[in-house]
């Protein structure tokens, strides 16, 4: 039986580019991850502020060398698109930019982000969300991200709230976490925001 749409996405529409740096305008970059990378991201996962909010632990520099093997891999397969987030003078990692789940046949997409803990408060998270929504929706065409945070993690409310992300309700015991189950503040931006 045929479909009455067709795909809001074409397939190829990412990993047929290489994956672009976007600037924040504000002094930020997102770039794609190199393997130099690791050992910041290794310490940035030391953090117990890190442990609260994310289901994943680093262990070793490593390990974190095959996540970025597999962040490259998920823009080559379509199936995330990670940056590192970047001071555009000098380099210095300060966070983590992604769309995740992404569904090209309906144009949807997930944000997620993470700042180093010498990051935060300057509005890292807020800046590299936004601009990565821009590119996503007008330029590469998704028609809506969406981004969800635990409802107690009120920074991550403001940074989705900053980056202009529309709170749409409260999704319940979305996500566990090793404290237990989290309900989730969903947020949204559609093209035409």
């Amino acid at each position: 039986m045929p479909y009455l749409t067709h795909p809001v996405l074409a397939a190829g529409t990412l990993s047929g580019t290489p994956q672009p740096t976007l600037p924040t305008g504000d002094g930020l970059l997102l770039r794609p991850w190199r393997d130099e990378d690791a050992p910041a991201v290794h310490a940035a996962f030391q953090d117990p502020l890190m442990h609260q909010w994310h289901i994943r632990t680093s262990d070793s520099e490593d390990e974190v060398r095959g996540w970025i093997a597999d962040w490259r891999q998920g823009w080559e397969r379509e199936r995330n698109a990670q940056w590192a987030v970047v001071e555009e003078a000098g380099g210095l990692l300060v966070g983590r930019v992604a769309l995740r789940q992404m569904v090209f046949w309906d144009g949807l997409a997930e944000v997620a982000y993470w700042t180093t803990a010498a990051a935060r408060g300057r509005g890292v998270a807020a800046r590299a969300a936004r601009a990565l929504a821009a590119w996503a929706l007008d330029e590469v065409g998704f028609q809506r991200l969406e981004l969800s945070h635990a409802v107690a993690n009120e920074p991550s409310c403001r940074v989705a709230h900053k980056a202009g992300f529309a709170p749409e309700g409260v999704k319940r015991r979305a996500l566990l976490h090793p404290d237990g189950w989290h309900d989730m503040h969903l947020h949204a931006r559609v093209r035409g925001d």
